[in-house]
């Protein structure tokens, strides 16, 4: 499938491994595809994120990524599931870095390379790469655009696409940017 990607999404592929390796984890993830997205320039995804104004918001994104890591990747909606069984996600955080210190679901997800040298992808990141084939192939396309990475992130369900919701990126908005509703085109 990779023959598919564009320069550009390969570029986000690339800066997504580049970041987990960076980080010291094990897997390549949803949140570190994201981050990648947010450094591209010049590219479709980087106009519809900057059409709907995530551009000057990186660190804000990054942050809020890091905070749900620190949750042991767990969203919201993960947060208020478990609030509905009378569960406080917030307190058994706070005490597990009580115990084993502060970030310490976070650090869980660190390990060790595999013997190829190469960091493995999610099933989360494996899906995403997949779904965005489908979106490519939904609006026409042969190959796969950083903007169909992008969009697949929206409509994902996890951290990822509820911090871009959280910053005004949906699916919905990013079709309009990118292929019509009114606002500017991509060209």
């Amino acid at each position: 499938m990779f023959e598919r990607f564009t320069k550009d999404a390969r570029a986000v592929v690339t800066g997504a491994v580049g970041y987990c390796e960076r980080t010291g984890e094990q897997h390549v993830d949803e949140a570190h595809l994201l981050l990648a997205l947010l450094d591209r320039e010049g590219s479709r995804a980087s106009f519809a994120l900057a059409s709907l104004g995530l551009t000057g918001r990186r660190d804000a994104v990054a942050r809020d990524l890091a905070e749900a890591r620190r949750r042991g990747g767990l969203s919201r909606a993960d947060a208020d599931a478990l609030a509905g069984l009378g569960i406080d996600l917030t307190e058994i955080v706070s005490r597990i870095e009580e115990a084993h210190g502060e970030g310490a679901l976070a650090a869980s997800r660190r390990g060790g390379v595999r013997r190829t040298g190469r960091r493995p992808f999610t099933r989360g990141a494996k899906d995403l790469l997949t779904r965005s084939l489908r979106t490519a192939l939904a609006h026409g396309d042969r190959h796969i655009g950083d903007e169909h990475l992008l969009l697949a992130l929206t409509v994902r369900p996890g951290v990822a696409s509820e911090v871009l919701a959280d910053h005004g990126v949906t699916y919905t908005a990013v079709e309009r940017v990118l292929w019509g509703g009114g606002e500017a085109k991509a060209g």
